[in-house]
């Protein structure tokens, strides 16, 4: 098992930044790749960005590319995303999640945070 707390989330302006913080505890060891998920309000849940733990390397979706960024302290406890150039339409639900080696899918997810980006 692995438990995931997502942190820093909040209210922001369009243009501004935020960053967002997940931290892992259980068996950490096991986890293949910690991610980033996004909901909003009606729609689905939208893959934002993952960072694989064998080699650093870090995938973030193609029309986030440029304005939003993983990294780590390579100890797969912490991971951060962060959101520069924030628009009104990145408003949503920021889901960490882990997954575990072995398995093709991400299995382990946190509470989620919310983030509103005013106009």
């Amino acid at each position: 098992q692995v438990q995931l707390v997502e942190s820093g989330g909040g209210l922001v302006q369009a243009g501004g930044s935020l960053r967002l913080s997940c931290a892992a505890s259980g068996r950490t060891d096991s986890m293949y790749a910690m991610g980033w998920y996004r909901q909003a309000p009606g729609k689905e849940r939208d893959f934002v960005g993952k960072i694989v733990w064998s080699d650093g390397r870090v995938y973030i979706a193609n029309d986030l590319q440029g304005r939003f960024s993983i990294s780590t302290n390579n100890t797969k406890i912490s991971a951060w995303l962060q959101m520069n150039n924030l628009k009104p339409e990145d408003s949503a639900v920021y889901y960490c999640a882990a997954q575990p080696q072995g398995i093709g899918r991400f299995k382990y997810w946190g509470q989620g945070t919310q983030v509103t980006v005013s106009s």
